[in-house]
């Protein structure tokens, strides 16, 4: 029998190859890539090299995404991915014992996702979830969320937050703000609350937290950012060195049709849209930034934890051997330990344990 990893990751190779035929109609004349070659290394788990061997074989990163205002296309293929992630989201559930249930926080919907046994101790983590800005949801996302609910003993929130280029960027920061406004209505306190993204929701997290800060909210008492895309660019080493052996993602055919959805006409270098080049100096919570040795945002990520230290912030770096993008979805040893880590973290802060 395959390892629950392989079986995850033959669910979303599967959906992303049933949704190329969508994507690839918008723009029939993209050219495809070719065949990349992806070393597998004999230094990381079992069911991590059988990841890698089928990421070699269904090739995601063929798939072409729309063109940034084909507004047609981007929902077929939300539509296609949906339905394609239903099983993997389901085995999430039950593999951690959750419940979720559907809420709406500041008129924003979202999912409430509880683990088995939860008592109210007062504390909430925010979830937001990948995709380029462009793609998936709260529910596609709970293989992100389920773990950590269970990890943590803690209720998390996660953001089904409207996706470009349906909205802009200011539109989608300004739902999350919304959601943390409803939770201060609730009784919670900044100090009672924790906010974790993986992929673009890492950019949409860091974002968010600079928002709260700049309109004198105030912060969540720890972030922690899974593969986070905070510059939209193809600046960063790792953008190119890695471009050809990058396992999951390909900028020209998925990431840019996105960014430029979501930054609708900033250029991609402005901090609203990449917030990798803001401006940290004026505060920013202690941050947990984890990433994989095997994807084109590992530059990114090192420079964001750079900056948030040079700014004299809290923050750590935690790299993995041999990991491909938003790796801590898939049911593994090194996810296993991602997790307990990114939970550690977030429990100490808000428990006022450790800066």
């Amino acid at each position: 029998m395959q390892p629950a990893a392989l079986k995850f990751f033959g669910v979303i190779a599967t959906l992303a190859l049933g949704a190329c035929s969508l994507a690839q109609a918008a723009d029939a004349s993209a050219e495809v890539p070719a065949n990349r070659v992806i070393y597998v290394p004999s230094t990381v788990s079992e069911p991590a090299r059988q990841l890698l061997q089928l990421a070699q074989e269904k090739q995601f990163w063929k798939l072409q995404f729309p063109a940034p205002g084909d507004l047609e296309a981007w929902k077929k293929l939300r539509a296609a991915l949906e339905d394609a992630s239903e099983p993997g989201v389901l085995k999430a559930i039950e593999r951690n014992e959750v419940t979720v249930s559907s809420i709406k926080l500041g008129g924003v919907p979202a999912l409430d996702v509880k683990p088995k046994g939860w008592r109210d101790n007062g504390r909430v983590i925010v979830f937001l979830h990948g995709g380029a800005y462009t793609i998936n949801s709260a529910r596609s996302g709970l293989p992100h969320v389920a773990p950590v609910a269970r990890a943590s003993g803690i209720r998390v929130v996660s953001v089904d937050y409207t996706k470009a280029p349906i909205v802009s960027w200011k539109e989608m920061q300004e739902e999350v703000v919304d959601v943390f406004k409803a939770l201060l209505a609730q009784g919670y306190r900044m100090k009672d609350i924790a906010i974790y993204g993986a992929s673009a929701g890492g950019g949409l997290a860091t974002s968010t937290v600079l928002n709260l800060r700049d309109r004198g909210m105030g912060m969540p008492a720890a972030v922690v950012l899974w593969s986070p895309w905070v510059d939209l660019t193809e600046a960063g080493d790792t953008m190119h060195t890695l471009r050809d052996a990058e396992p999951a993602l390909d900028y020209e055919r998925q990431l840019r049709p996105s960014a430029l959805a979501y930054a609708a006409g900033l250029p991609l270098d402005d901090p609203h849209v990449s917030p990798l080049y803001a401006n940290f100096t004026k505060g920013f919570p202690p941050t947990l930034v984890q990433e994989g040795t095997k994807t084109i945002f590992l530059s990114g990520s090192a420079r964001l934890y750079q900056k948030i230290g040079e700014a004299g912030q809290p923050a750590f770096f935690d790299i993995y051997e041999g990991m491909i993008h938003v790796f801590q979805q898939f049911p593994m040893p090194e996810s296993d330990v991602a997790i307990r880590r990114s939970v550690e973290f977030m429990q100490k802060r808000l428990a006022g344990k450790d800066k």
